[in-house]
């Protein structure tokens, strides 16, 4: 089967890895099919090859590579799930209504904010982190539900709160960054 066939006769993701479509992704499969991909695709494999070929290579590799970020990231994957039933989840401005929520993310940007004056402030976010982690785990296993029950508004809520969760975990660990420098 020739490289146009192969990888572009589907747009599906999990099709691109031989995997079932579901929330649940086997992460050691992804990455060995992933790993495979990348050998099969590789533009090296295609220096000799005409130039449709070595374009059709890249494109296969930037396939591959978007592909594995989204289905190996839970954000991304949720938002892919939705946007394979035609919900637009990748959009910034789809803000929760939830006001417990909105103002728990107030007191978690505070308490982040103060954490550098605390007396351990590695401490501090890491315990902080920890919290966040398994909240944005719950978030996770609240999605995957709504989702197998096709309530596609609520799951489209939390991916909302996921995104809030993400970029979260994201300031920690920059924070982490900052203060080991010092």
């Amino acid at each position: 089967m020739d490289l146009s066939t192969k990888l572009f006769e589907t747009s599906n993701y999990y099709q691109i890895f031989s995997l079932p479509s579901g929330w649940q992704v086997d992460r050691t499969l992804l990455d060995s099919r992933y790993r495979q991909l990348q050998r099969e695709f590789h533009p090296d494999r295609y220096a000799a090859k005409g130039d449709v070929e070595k374009r059709l290579a890249v494109q296969a590799t930037s396939l591959i590579n978007q592909a594995y970020e989204t289905l190996k990231t839970p954000l991304k994957r949720a938002q892919y799930m939705l946007e394979l039933e035609d919900i637009n989840a990748n959009q910034e401005s789809h803000i929760t209504s939830d006001m417990s929520f909105l103002m728990q993310q107030i007191e978690f940007r505070e308490a982040l904010e103060d954490i550098r004056e605390s007396a351990d402030p590695l401490a501090g976010l890491e315990a902080m982190r920890d919290d966040v982690q398994a909240q944005y785990q719950q978030l996770q296993e609240t999605f995957e539900a709504q989702h197998k029950l096709t309530n596609y508004n609520d799951a489209l809520d939390t991916v909302a709160k996921m995104q809030f969760f993400a970029k979260l975990l994201d300031e920690i660990e920059q924070r982490e960054e900052e203060l080991e420098d010092f």
